[in-house]
């Protein structure tokens, strides 16, 4: 035990004495490098500052050469010319010099800008096509655009209309037929079941199968229209119930016929166009004017606006009301009229009520007799064939009622 111990203390001081001289060794190698890299860093910068001095240097004494030379002959006069040829030839040796100085520097500025005329070239291009007015203009039409009180569902309108007096609408109703294309996965599916389909035990589990899924086809058949035709008052209850719980609603039925006829339908849109056409049309309706009406109403309205107007006409009284405010337009049910679908909406505005004979004598109200009337609009979705060709190409909302739920004085 002892000599194993001490064999073991000579090799821990082996091993100490080595790991001792390889990290001498070690630093000595990693001091050299350094002192040999910042050597040649120093050589390096001397060199590149050398450089710098002597161009620096050179183009000075190029631009001093330059500013002489123009000096001198900015000095000139009439009465230079009159001294003698000596002093002209050394004034001539000394431009010369100036001269190949001057035409040295343009050639490297020269050289210069032909290096970078690419670059130059290509930011020039840029700022040339980068017009500031057009953006400019382009913020400014956003801008009055957001301002506007007019939706961007009723642009969309506008656009497609603007586009549609350019594009012939086809009547053409071939069918045609256009291959799908299938899958990698979708052909290899398809190649083994066709496999399958040809093997022999496949055909035996076929012929005995299929008579029993044809037999309880038959089955479930028969027991459904026995449930759908039974006079079982229980069975009668049951259906009542689930028509109930899972049929789908008058607003879901309506919302689904209009995302169908129009996919990017928005509510807050719609409320805005109908919004904006109040005003016009209760000053049509009370007025008469039919070609504003035809704008925004379907036929009934307009017939209904004629026979009131009449009716009212032959008994001499005349409407002279005057619309001072309009709140805002309130959607309040969605359903479907048949197989089209008709939105509720309601407002309320504050106007002036005064009613005159035909000598234009106020019989009733006044110009100081303020209501407040509550009315109730059916907007309906046309069909394509109701509307003129012009507007087919887009879904058009008509006014198909129109109702005064009551009237509330103020003044």
């Amino acid at each position: 035990m002892k000599e194993f111990s001490e064999k073991l203390s000579g090799v821990k001081e082996d091993l100490k004495v080595r790991t001792k001289q390889t990290a001498e060794t070690i630093y000595k190698s990693v001091d050299d490098v350094l002192t040999e890299a910042e050597a040649t860093s120093k050589k390096v910068t001397a060199n590149v500052k050398e450089k710098m001095s002597a161009a620096t240097e050179e183009v000075k004494e190029s631009f001093r050469l330059g500013k002489e030379d123009t000096s001198s002959c900015k000095d000139g006069s009439p009465e230079t010319s009159k001294h003698e040829y000596s002093e002209t030839s050394s004034h001539s040796d000394d431009k010369s010099q100036a001269g190949t100085s001057g035409y040295t520097l343009f050639n490297k500025l020269r050289s210069t800008l032909s290096s970078a005329s690419p670059v130059l070239s290509g930011a020039f291009a840029k700022l040339r096509d980068t017009r500031v007015s057009t953006y400019a203009k382009q913020g400014y039409e956003i801008f009055k655009d957001e301002l506007s009180s007019s939706s961007s569902r009723k642009k969309r309108n506008h656009a497609r209309h603007a586009s549609a007096g350019t594009v012939e609408k086809s009547t053409r109703t071939e069918l045609v037929i256009v291959p799908t294309k299938k899958s990698v996965l979708g052909e290899k599916w398809e190649a083994f079941k066709n496999k399958m389909r040809g093997h022999p035990a496949y055909k035996r589990v076929n012929e005995y199968t299929k008579p029993v899924v044809n037999i309880g086809q038959e089955v479930a058949e028969d027991v459904r229209e026995r449930w759908e035709t039974s006079d079982n008052p229980v069975v009668q209850k049951i259906q009542d119930l689930n028509e109930s719980i899972f049929e789908e609603t008058a607003t879901a039925v309506s919302f689904r016929e209009i995302r169908q006829r129009d996919p990017s339908f928005s509510l807050p849109d719609f409320a805005g166009d109908v919004q904006e056409m109040i005003k016009p049309v209760l000053t049509a309706y009370s007025k008469g004017d039919v070609k504003t009406l035809k704008k925004y109403c379907t036929k009934e309205v307009i017939e209904r606006c004629k026979g009131e107007r009449d009716a009212y006409a032959s008994q001499g009284i005349f409407f002279d009301h005057k619309i001072l405010h309009i709140s805002d337009a309130d959607v309040r049910e969605t359903k479907m009229m048949g197989s089209t679908p008709i939105i509720i909406v309601g407002f309320q505005t504050q106007q002036i009520y005064c009613v005159r004979d035909r000598e234009g004598q106020v019989t009733e109200g006044g110009q100081d007799t303020i209501q407040t009337v509550f009315y109730a609009w059916a907007m309906q979705l046309m069909d394509s064939d109701e509307v003129p060709e012009e507007e087919s190409y887009y879904p058009v909302w008509r006014l198909r009622e129109i109702q005064q739920v009551g009237i509330k004085a103020l003044i």
